[in-house]
């Protein structure tokens, strides 16, 4: 996760010494063409404090993600940009342009959140009470209350996150516990 934080800042600094140049890749709705930014807008920040603000949940939140498996991490956070980025081309006001790592934030913070439920894994569950503890105030974001903030990333990052959780969940067996060693044909397992 340090390594990822620390390839947005060196975007950042490129951007900004480039006259901002990257900017050009964030999301404008419902224009065919930019649906080719989805997957780019979520690492391109509108200026130093934008990416800031989304620099240290991103790294507790992906690090927490993470401990499940990089392979899992990566699955999950491919779904969280897709569905964050496809929801602001469908959604985004007209004449908008949408970037950043939030929409990955909040689809972190909806994994987390609901993962241990799914799972009924006790740690997991755990670990998502903590997480609501420390960022449930994030949910705010969903609403639209600021003007020039995306709700709409925020909002289908954090259903991305979610669906993410139901995916990905772990295979139980018969009797409802997790499935240790064998696994079935198609499961995710790390």
């Amino acid at each position: 996760m340090a390594g990822w934080v620390a390839l947005l800042w060196v975007l950042e600094a490129v951007d900004a010494v480039s006259g901002h140049a990257l900017d050009t890749f964030g999301v404008s709705p419902r224009q065919v063409g930019e649906l080719r930014d989805v997957v780019p807008a979520a690492f391109v920040h509108f200026g130093f404090d934008h990416l800031a603000a989304n620099s240290v949940p991103l790294l507790v939140l992906g690090f927490l993600a993470a401990l499940s498996g990089m392979r899992r991490f990566l699955a999950v956070v491919t779904v969280i940009v897709l569905a964050g980025g496809l929801g602001v081309w469908l959604t985004a006001p007209a004449h908008s342009t949408t970037g950043g790592a939030s929409g990955v934030v909040f689809g972190l913070f909806g994994y987390l959140l609901v993962r241990g439920f799914v799972n009924r894994h006790a740690g997991d569950i755990v670990v998502g009470v903590l997480v609501a503890a420390v960022y449930g105030s994030l949910l705010w974001g969903v609403l639209p209350t600021a003007a020039g903030i995306s709700w709409q990333g925020h909002l289908f990052g954090l259903l991305g996150g979610v669906t993410a959780a139901f995916v990905f969940r772990r295979p139980r067996d018969d009797r409802g516990n997790d499935r240790g060693g064998a696994r079935a044909p198609g499961t995710w397992r790390n």
